[in-house]
């Protein structure tokens, strides 16, 4: 799936589960590195608006599709992909690091969130080894800190890196240690380790398989996440449109095969 901004274009990389779980396992198998990102509606409202972070975006190199109108404009593309949320991924990413031996780090949230989140994956993933834990606050991207937690990982031989802390500042690390720190994997996933402390509540099950965690959560926080959500809904008919034009013609897309190394390089 592509999504275009000017002559720059975003692609949703790996459509299917199995060929991004292949991929991230083969990665730790080789201690390649990866930055998986998981491009959602708001994700595309600040791409359109911001061009660093758009570049930044550009050099993830894993990148799947979280939120279901993602799936249903691939679909109307007639390039589907399976719907894959950051907040889902946790715990599959723990399992194939658990397997391939590959040690894990969580930075962002809060340092009770953190250990909440240790303690029920260590007990719902056998061999899980979270060798460190990082909550520090506010953040800069570019600061000296971010540069000294990035050596920190690499000095851990830390091998999958979730980072927690939301959009763009999450992505831009990770853009940032693909560099640094180039045999970590990062996995950007926003709130995803909050939810399961019950630090952040996530919408029901049924709330979600009725497409409506959206609208659950906007409920939940009108204040703050009403006028996020209304420039979600802003962008669609742009969106149905391009996706219609994919549809029209498939030969305009093709696909952003993922880089390999440090930077994408």
């Amino acid at each position: 799936m592509q999504f275009c901004f000017g002559k720059r274009s975003v692609y949703v990389n790996f459509a299917t589960y199995d060929a991004l779980q292949q991929e991230v396992i083969d990665r730790f198998k080789a201690r390649a590195g990866f930055s998986l990102a998981t491009i959602n509606l708001d994700h595309l409202v600040k791409l359109s608006a911001s061009d660093s972070y758009l570049s930044t975006y550009l050099s993830q190199d894993l990148v799947v599709a979280d939120g279901r109108p993602i799936v249903w404009l691939s679909k109307l593309a007639g390039c589907p992909v399976e719907l894959m949320p950051g907040s889902d991924m946790v715990e599959p990413l723990c399992r194939w690091a658990a397997a391939a031996g590959v040690s894990v780090a969580f930075v962002g949230s809060t340092q009770t969130a953190l250990a909440d989140a240790e303690r029920i994956l260590a007990a719902r993933v056998p061999g899980l080894n979270v060798a460190w834990t990082h909550a520090p606050g506010r953040l800069d991207p570019e600061s000296v800190e971010v540069s000294e937690i990035l050596d920190e990982l690499a000095a851990r031989n830390i091998g999958l890196c979730f980072l927690a802390l939301g959009a763009p500042k999450q992505e831009r690390i990770a853009q940032r240690g693909r560099e640094r720190a180039p045999h970590v994997g990062f996995a950007s996933v926003g709130a995803g380790l909050d939810f399961f402390g019950g630090h952040q509540r996530r919408a029901p099950l049924w709330v979600r398989r009725l497409a409506l965690e959206w609208l659950w959560r906007a409920l939940s926080s009108p204040l703050r996440l009403g006028p996020r959500y209304l420039k979600c809904i802003a962008i669609l008919p742009r969106l149905v449109v391009d996706a219609c034009k994919l549809r029209r013609d498939p030969n305009s897309y093709t696909p952003k095969s993922p880089a390999r190394g440090p930077a994408g390089d």
